[in-house]
């Protein structure tokens, strides 16, 4: 699935972020790879900006899916994201992740 215009500019403000990534592939980077990004490296008025974007609801379908999928993947997030997100998605996109 091809990213939104919306989300190719955010990414292409960001595009530090994704340093290992060639440029003419970061804007059609997976929105689990943007979200594990923008959560551990990204500051908070770009992290704002990606759930305004994409909303609270689509980035706790991903963010929890990632953390359920494997003990490797979430391993990817910092402890402190990791925390933080869990307790903010739960609390605000109405998740259930237990």
């Amino acid at each position: 699935m091809e990213n939104s215009p919306e989300l190719k500019a955010l990414i292409r403000k960001n595009a530090s972020l994704f340093w290992y990534t060639k440029d003419s592939e970061k804007e059609n980077l997976p929105l689990a790879v943007v979200t594990e990004f923008f959560f551990n490296y990204a500051d908070e008025v770009n992290v704002k900006a990606l759930i305004n974007l994409v909303g609270k609801q689509k980035l706790a379908t991903v963010f929890f899916d990632q953390l359920n999928s494997s003990v490797r993947v979430a391993g990817n997030y910092n402890v402190l994201s990791r925390n933080f997100f869990s307790l903010y998605l739960a609390k605000y996109a109405h998740w259930n992740f237990k």
